[in-house]
């Protein structure tokens, strides 16, 4: 794989994202309470880096490798079942 940057910052690879694990840039972690959690997955459709997981219509896992800690899925959980934690 070419990590050069190319002028312009034009995309030689499709598909390239998968391969820049970007978790490390977070600074909060979501942590979820699955007593909490009523599995809406409002989490899954809010995220903007799909990094929650569903499986069998229940939220599975976050992918920490590319959650940038935003805190949208706090913010939009009706239930309260996942808190940001900060890194320390």
């Amino acid at each position: 794989m070419n990590k050069d940057i190319h002028i312009g910052a034009k995309l030689t690879t499709p598909g390239s994202s998968k391969d820049y694990k970007t978790g490390t840039w977070r600074h909060q972690t979501p942590m979820v309470d699955k007593s909490k959690c009523k599995d809406c997955l409002l989490c899954v459709q809010h995220c903007p880096e799909n990094c929650i997981k569903a499986k069998y219509d229940e939220m599975s896992h976050i992918d920490y490798n590319y959650c940038k800690g935003c805190g949208i899925c706090a913010y939009e959980c009706p239930n309260k079942a996942i808190t940001m934690k900060k890194n320390d």
